[in-house]
């Protein structure tokens, strides 16, 4: 024992065992708390490198896939967008197609409008001329009866109602005997000779006789020379009725105020008088 140890206050005190065990416990505790926070911090110190090697491998993934749905949205757009134009394009076609189709049907109905009136206006100008030759027809039947009945005793009267004196020379005066000549001939509906007749038909066979060849219908006779008054007229000038140009009926003046012409299929050729019925006017190809 010191020799100080009977003093109390140098008397160092005693530890207790369980003291020494808390602080032995205390100690390790921090000792344990230091060690875990060694590992966590070399973890922790560790975890950046491994992100940091990681990151970019992700980071390319995502824009890949961010670069390949922006694709598909453009390519689906682009779809909508043709197919859009093709229901457009389709939809202008199928109109513009039935525009076309009402504008055919309207042209049609015009033109099948002008066509039945323009059969009306004919089968109407028929029918005038048809009443317009019986009418000429019933004249002339008249004065056969009254020239009849007055010269019945006289053969020279029949001559005259078949030949006339005429003053007619050259091309002229053969066109007349030959219109002449055919008095007595039977009337036919698009008759050309020899013995019947219709009244373009014997016009025109009266002036191919001096080798001039004229049209075939009334109408274009009708302007085939020049025009000439009535009060001028002469032997072997062609006598119309109707409109120049829409002429129905033709003969030939053969002098003497007589013309012969194929009137009907009533009287066949004659040869009459200008007062029984006046032409519309007259031409002259001679």
């Amino acid at each position: 024992m010191s020799h100080t140890a009977h003093i109390r206050s140098h008397r160092k005190p005693r530890r207790s065992a369980s003291t020494l065990a808390m602080r032995a416990g205390v100690a390790g505790g921090v000792l344990s708390t230091l060690a875990v926070a060694g590992a966590s911090g070399s973890a922790n110190a560790a975890e950046p490198v491994t992100q940091t090697l990681e990151l970019p491998t992700l980071t390319a993934d995502l824009a890949a896939q961010v670069a390949q749905s922006a694709d598909a949205t453009q390519q689906a757009a682009a779809n909508y967008e043709l197919r859009a134009e093709r229901d457009a394009a389709a939809a202008a076609a199928a109109k513009e197609a039935k525009a076309d189709l009402a504008e055919a049907k309207k042209k049609a109905a015009e033109a099948k409008k002008k066509a039945e009136e323009a059969a009306r206006k004919e089968a109407a100008e028929r029918a005038s001329r048809a009443a317009e030759r019986a009418t000429l027809s019933a004249s002339v039947d008249t004065g056969s009866s009254s020239s009849s009945s007055s010269s019945s005793s006289s053969s020279s009267s029949g001559e005259a109602s078949v030949s006339v004196s005429s003053s007619a020379t050259g091309s002229a005066a053969a066109v007349v005997s030959f219109v002449q000549a055919q008095v007595g001939d039977a009337y036919v509906s698009g008759g050309t000779g020899p013995n019947s007749w219709d009244c373009s038909g014997l016009v025109q066979a009266a002036f191919k006789q001096v080798n001039i060849d004229l049209p075939r219908v009334s109408q274009d006779q009708s302007v085939a020379g020049t025009q000439v008054s009535l009060s001028n007229l002469q032997p072997g000038d062609i006598l119309y009725w109707g409109g120049a140009g829409s002429a129905y009926h033709v003969g030939v003046y053969v002098g003497d105020g007589m013309f012969v012409g194929a009137q009907n299929s009533s009287t066949g050729v004659v040869m009459k008088p200008l007062s029984y019925d006046p032409p519309s006017g007259a031409v002259r190809v001679l």
